[in-house]
């Protein structure tokens, strides 16, 4: 049975910092890419950040590039994302998704519908 669970999450003013993580469990964790999304109330979910199974290549969106950093350790079957400067528009629902590699070991996705496996989500809540 495959788990995604995150953690992290909380309340922080703005330009303040978060790390969330993601603990994997069920899974052969470096067969997958993974990503984090985010979900505002009332919007649809978002994608945030993915990273190869290697850790070798990441991608963000354009709304957080320059302030997120995404990253993993196959070790310990975590993944991370480091968020700084955080703004009051970065207010979500943050998930983790794990998702099987199909175009190749170097590759991320930054599509929800690529993504196999998720997590419940770890709310963030940046006040002004």
């Amino acid at each position: 049975q495959v788990q995604l669970v995150e953690s992290g999450g909380g309340l922080v003013q703005a330009g303040g910092s978060l790390r969330l993580s993601c603990a994997a469990s069920g899974l052969t964790f470096s067969r997958y890419a993974m990503g984090w999304f985010r979900q505002a109330p009332g919007k649809e979910r978002a994608f945030v950040a993915a990273i190869s199974w290697s850790g070798i290549n990441t991608g963000y969106a354009d709304s957080v590039k320059g302030r997120f950093t995404i990253s993993r350790d196959n070790a310990k079957k975590m993944v991370y994302l480091e968020m700084n400067s955080l703004k009051p528009e970065d207010t979500a629902v943050y998930s983790c998704a794990a998702a099987v590699n199909t175009r190749g070991l170097g590759s991320y996705y930054d599509r929800s519908d690529e993504y196999d496996y998720w997590g419940q989500g770890t709310q963030v809540t940046v006040s002004s």
